[in-house]
């Protein structure tokens, strides 16, 4: 017989996957402590003393190896964003063989399980992504040096989907029967250009209704963040007739308008950034031209700007855009044949920001289960899939997966780090 538990136990039990060696994800700010209530305390307490759940615990222990197995065999998938499909298919299988009541992928190419609750009147959703940031062409073999594994995208979010796995298989051996139904899922599209393109689709109007959400990410064991960090992010394209350098001198060159842009949005937005809430841009990726002695047709950039608050997103993208037009208006008064320069604005991101008290029972509850495993719980921001749910007021929270990590982002050497440790319980 199934013994019924509260639905918290989800977070409880995927705090317990994660080691106690912490990293900063560079999408996740420091967070501060944060105060976990006295009755949230006693109520996760009382949930790891239950035989059942410490049955949990001690089947996720014995499962150290294969999980281990399993993080290697994903993370040699490739997985940039929209070329999910390979590594969400043995994902599923993972998930079929797991034990789910039904596993099907969604026309965007999320990957969700259904394990049902007692009641169903309401629905959890526990996520890790399938995507990295790393192109298609990456060496992504993972490489074994005692107890440390090496391969880009290990950490960031190939463990996150492991660690879903593995509280689904968690609750399955110990025959724990939840209130809520819990969704297990592995979303597409959360870094980059992605543009958190499956969380989206879940959170629309043609997806099941997820009535709280935990996201498993790259970071510090001790954090839930329940801010989302608001992003605008464009590509900006200058376009001109194109020609050779020295036979067409004299049109209005692309590249140099390109150069003048960058240049007074950086001492603009330099400026912006210094006072007030927390803001940033970055001028992230540059191209255009074809040789050195021709006049580029077309030069463009990628442009990334964030912030706490909405409203400084607002007043930073108007200066961009500023910047842009005082630069395209100089270089064709500039120009002394031919015709003017163009410039197109493509909108290739944008993730919402928003807060949830930290009062909130989820994010609480979150707290607590960070306490019980003798961590500092820290609340603060981040610019992961709990952007969406967070901006609509649903409540959600990000997980900081653990571990010794580094190089999140960074093709240095070809390689992140990532430590396997066995984890025990103070229950």
């Amino acid at each position: 017989m199934k013994k019924v538990v509260p639905t918290c136990f989800i977070g409880l039990l995927t705090v317990f996957l994660f080691p106690v060696h912490n990293t900063q994800a560079q999408d996740l700010e420091p967070g501060k402590v944060a105060n976990v209530q006295v009755q949230y305390t006693k109520e996760i307490d009382q949930l790891a003393k239950n035989k059942q759940i410490q049955k949990a615990f001690q089947f996720i222990v014995a499962q150290n190896k294969r999980n281990r197995d399993e993080l290697i065999k994903l993370t040699e998938i490739p997985a940039p964003p929209f070329l999910e499909e390979k590594r969400g298919v043995e994902f599923a299988a993972m998930l079929k063989e797991a034990g789910a009541d039904s596993v099907w992928t969604d026309k965007v190419g999320n990957v969700l399980a259904l394990r049902k609750g007692k009641q169903s009147k309401r629905t959890v959703a526990l996520d890790g992504h399938l995507d990295t940031v790393f192109p298609a062409e990456t060496d992504v073999r993972v490489k074994a040096k005692g107890d440390t594994l090496f391969a880009p995208g290990i950490g960031d979010d190939t463990r996150g989907l492991v660690a879903v796995v593995a509280v689904l298989r968690a609750l399955e051996d110990a025959n724990i029967e939840t209130q809520s139904d819990v969704l297990f899922i592995g979303s597409v599209g959360e870094e980059g250009l992605g543009d958190l393109r499956g969380v989206k689709h879940l959170f629309s109007n043609q997806s099941r209704r997820i009535d709280s959400w935990i996201s498993i990410e790259a970071g510090a064991m001790g954090r839930a963040s329940n801010m989302g960090l608001g992003s605008n992010r464009y590509r900006i394209t200058f376009k001109g007739p194109g020609g050779h350098s020295w036979g067409a001198f004299g049109l209005a060159n692309p590249q140099h308008a390109l150069g003048s842009a960058i240049h007074y949005f950086s001492k603009a937005a330099d400026k912006f950034t210094r006072t007030g809430a927390r803001t940033s841009f970055n001028v992230g990726r540059i191209g255009g031209g074809t040789s050195v002695n021709s006049i580029p047709f077309s030069s463009w950039m990628e442009v990334d700007m964030r912030s706490e608050i909405p409203e400084n997103l607002v007043l930073i993208d108007s200066l961009l855009k500023s910047s842009v037009q005082k630069a395209l208006e100089e270089h064709n008064q500039m120009r002394r044949s031919g015709p003017a320069l163009t410039v197109d604005f493509e909108r290739i991101g944008e993730r919402p920001s928003g807060e949830l008290p930290e009062t909130l029972p989820l994010v609480q509850r979150s707290m607590a289960a960070i306490a019980h495993f003798g961590e500092s719980p820290k609340i603060g921001r981040g610019s992961t899939n709990g952007n969406i749910p967070i901006s609509k007021g649903i409540p959600a929270v990000t997980i900081g997966q653990g571990g010794l990590t580094g190089g999140t982002l960074s093709m240095s050497g070809g390689l992140i780090r990532m430590l396997i440790r066995r984890f025990r319980p103070r229950c």
